[in-house]
C-alpha cells in the first residue's frame, strides 16, 4: 500500500512526493525500495502488486522498475484501506484463487529483515491450510498513544500465532501503559496476511457494500477497461480501513507476536527515535553545524549550510520551498501547520 501523503511528515513528505518515495532515513533506497527489498526469497517480484494513487503511478514505475503496468493498481481517489486492500486482493484473486497473500505499507522501518521474513513465512504457511486472518503484532516497549493495540487471548495455535479478542485504537496514556503493564496487548503494525478466497469471504460477510462492488467489475482485471471499471466504482466506495471493516468484526481473525524492529515512521518524532544520535542526542541529517543543541532533529538539504544553537527537543525540517521549526513535544500540531499552510499561503507549499 503506497497511496497516503504522509501529512504528518510535513514539510518532507510532500502531495507531489509522499514519503514512501523518499529516502527518510538517508540509506539511500527509498521506503517502498527498503519494502519492496524487504520481501526478496518470500516473493517473486512478478508477484509484488502496488496500489497507490493514480498521481504515483509513474515515480512507482520508476523507483520500482521490475513492476510491470499490471502490477501498479491506482486509486482514482484515496478510500481508505479497505477498498485499497479489495481491489488487490480481488486482483490477485482472480489471477490465483489460491493465493497466499501479504498486505504491508510502503512507508515502514522493519531493522531486524530476516526475522520479520521468517514470521511471514510461517504466516503464509499457516493461512493457507487454515480459514483465518493474521495480522502481525509487535511487542510494546513503551505505551505509545500513537499506535493501535491488539489483545490476544491465551490460546496458542502456531508458536506465537493466538485468536483477537480486542483491538483499541490509539489509546490514551493510562490506558497504554495498563496494556503494557499487562502483557495481553501487541501493538497494530497494520500488515496481514491471509488467503484469496478467505478475504474475499470476509468481504462478503462484513462490508458487503465493497464486495458488490469489485465483483461486479471483476471481469475488466487485466483489461484495457481496468480502468473505467476502477473510475466507476470508486466513488461508491465507503471511505473505511480495514480494521474498522473487517478485522474488528471477523471472529477468525489471529495475531502473531513479533519482534523485528518496526516503527511505521509516520512522525518526526518516530524518526527521531529510529535515527543514528550523537552525544548530545541529536539526530543531524544534512549539512549541519549544532552548538549547545540536544535531542533535537534536524533534517535539511545537504547543499544548504545549516547553523543551530541553543536548541533542545526541536525538530528542524527544510524540504523543496519549506523550513519548519517547532517543538518535538508539539509535533501533533504538523498537521494543523499543513492546513494552515494550504489555506493561508497556496497549494505549492504543500
Amino acid at each position: 500500500m503506497a497511496g497516503g501523503v504522509g501529512s504528518r511528515f510535513w514539510p518532507y513528505s510532500r502531495e507531489s512526493r509522499p514519503k514512501q518515495f523518499q529516502d527518510i532515513l538517508g540509506t539511500g533506497k527509498t521506503m517502498i525500495q527498503m519494502t519492496a527489498d524487504r520481501f526478496e526469497g518470500v516473493c517473486p517480484n512478478e508477484n509484488i502488486f502496488v496500489v497507490t494513487s493514480r498521481d504515483y503511478k509513474e515515480i512507482t514505475l520508476e523507483q520500482l522498475p521490475f513492476l510491470s503496468e499490471d502490477q501498479v493498481l491506482c486509486e482514482p481517489m484515496r478510500r481508505n484501506t479497505a477498498p485499497c486492500i479489495a481491489y488487490a486482493c480481488y486482483k490477485i484473486g482472480l489471477k490465483n484463487p489460491e493465493a497466499n497473500i501479504v498486505v504491508a505499507p510502503a512507508d515502514h522501518v522493519i531493522l531486524d529483515v530476516p526475522e520479520f521474513q521468517l514470521r511471514v513465512e510461517k504466516a503464509l504457511h499457516y493461512v493457507a491450510s487454515h480459514d483465518v486472518l493474521v495480522t502481525l503484532g509487535i511487542r510494546p516497549n513503551r505505551p505509545d498513544t500513537g499506535y493501535g493495540y491488539i489483545q490476544a487471548l491465551n490460546d496458542e495455535r502456531l508458536e506465537v500465532l493466538y485468536k483477537v479478542k480486542t483491538f483499541t485504537e490509539k489509546p490514551n496514556e493510562e490506558l497504554a501503559r495498563a496494556f503494557v503493564l499487562s502483557g495481553d496487548f501487541v501493538w497494530n503494525a497494520g500488515i496481514f496476511v491471509w488467503n484469496a478466497q478467505t478475504i474475499k469471504k470476509s468481504f462478503k460477510e462484513n462490508l458487503q457494500d465493497v464486495d458488490q462492488l469489485f465483483s461486479s467489475i471483476e471481469d475488466k482485471f487485466y483489461t484495457d477497461q481496468e480502468t473505467e471499471a476502477i473510475d466507476t466504482i470508486y466513488p461508491k466506495c465507503r471511505d473505511i480501513s480495514i480494521d474498522y471493516g473487517i478485522m474488528e468484526h471477523a471472529d477468525n481473525v489471529y495475531v502473531m507476536r513479533t519482534d523485528f524492529g518496526w516503527s511505521d515512521l509516520g512522525t518526526w518524532k518516530s524518526l527521531y527515535e529510529q535515527a543514528d544520535k550523537n552525544e548530545e542526542e541529536n539526530v543531524l541529517q544534512g549539512n549541519v553545524m549544532a552548538y549547545e543543541t540536544f535531542k533535537t532533529i534536524v533534517k535539511t538539504p545537504k547543499d544548504r549550510l545549516v547553523v543551530v544553537q541553543g536548541l533542545e527537543n526541536y525538530i528542524v525540517a527544510e524540504y523543496d520551498n519549506v523550513l519548519m521549526i517547532c517543538n518535538k513535544d508539539h509535533e501533533q500540531r504538523v498537521k494543523q501547520f499543513l492546513k494552515a499552510a494550504k489555506e493561508q499561503r497556496g497549494p505549492e507549499f504543500i
